[in-house]
């Protein structure tokens, strides 16, 4: 029985020259990087993949992974991480870390990374696209234009200009923070609800800092940059939708479950508000058959708000970064504390 514990450790994990490092992921199917700086690293390591359904994975050879990189879709329950026998991180392919088990990881003394800010620039780009989309009327222009008037005659109702919007960002970290600089190089007036923020830094940053009614109750544009926690699920329901202005849109490229999805799309049916554009929904990845798929005014991405060269490659790199940081002996520096 000891000899063979001994042998599993030696092909599994639990030796820092030969680490097991597991990736549990099916969004991708490149992982150069990953592979090229890991064996740069560990060139003995030993690299195996699993689907998001892992758990057959985890008995046969998952348990003796010396480290975890997962998709941000990935759930890594109290459970999982109980079974870990060797893991000294669970590295996160994402700016969030909320279906982690972290209380439970810790307790394990298992690291558990993300990677704050890789995608700020392109969820932010997101958003402004958005406000630009719904400003210009390009849904129903690209509806009707090859078989109704045109010119102004086309128009079923003229919008302000972007200049005399007013947006209201839900949450001022590094996202909610880029965005409310694009806008206003726009010329957009920004309000701001974030219980953190103070008002000599929202003076700092040009921003009014507001109560959510009074925001709501204001904006043309709502975008949502909160985290996902118990205090934040269903922050927007049916009494904050019936603040807003019949003409506002909400954007939403944080978690789906911050907004409650059926009061949404009961709003919008309702022409409480005008509509709404999400990178994400309450249920990732979708079944395809949920309502908010079907509901006219309501526009979904498949969460992909963070996607570009750019951003893709720094999340691999930073995700391994932390991999390799942590099995040597090192502290992250993006270490959920």
């Amino acid at each position: 029985m000891k000899i063979n514990r001994i042998k599993k450790q030696l092909i599994w994990g639990g030796d820092v020259l030969k680490p097991l490092i597991w990736i549990i992921d099916e969004e991708w199917s490149d992982y150069t990087i990953e592979q090229e700086r890991l064996k740069q690293a560990f060139p003995n390591c030993v690299i195996r993949y699993s689907g998001n359904d892992y758990q057959k994975d985890l008995v046969d050879f998952g348990r003796y992974a010396d480290a975890i990189l997962c998709q941000v879709y990935v759930t890594i329950g109290k459970e999982t991480i109980e079974k870990l026998e060797h893991c000294k991180i669970i590295a996160i392919y994402g700016g969030g870390y909320d279906r982690v088990a972290v209380d439970a990881a810790k307790s394990k003394g298992i690291t558990v990374t993300y990677v704050p800010g890789y995608c700020v620039e392109d969820v932010s780009d997101y958003v402004i696209s958005a406000i630009y989309f719904f400003n210009k009327n390009l849904p129903y222009y690209l509806k009707i234009a090859n078989d109704g008037p045109w010119g102004a005659q086309a128009a079923s109702a003229l919008t302000p200009r972007i200049a005399s919007s007013t947006l209201l960002i839900i949450g001022f970290g590094r996202i909610g923070q880029k965005v409310a600089e694009k806008a206003q190089a726009a010329h957009i007036r920004v309000l701001v609800h974030d219980p953190r923020l103070n008002g000599s830094d929202a003076l700092d940053h040009g921003v009014r800092k507001v109560t959510l009614q009074e925001g709501l109750s204001e904006a043309d544009y709502v975008t949502l940059h909160t985290t996902y926690t118990p205090e934040t699920d269903g922050l927007l329901s049916m009494p904050e939708f019936k603040l807003m202005k019949p003409t506002a849109h909400v954007i939403n490229t944080s978690r789906g479950r911050v907004l409650n999805e059926g009061d949404l799309i009961e709003a919008v049916k309702n022409k409480d508000i005008a509509g709404a554009m999400l990178d994400v929904i309450a249920n990732e990845p979708p079944k395809g058959s949920e309502a908010v798929f079907s509901c006219p005014n309501i526009y979904v991405t498949p969460h992909v708000s963070y996607l570009s060269i750019e951003s893709l490659t720094t999340l691999k790199a930073r995700a391994v970064a932390n991999v390799i940081t942590v099995i040597n002996g090192g502290h992250s520096k993006d270490a959920v504390i």
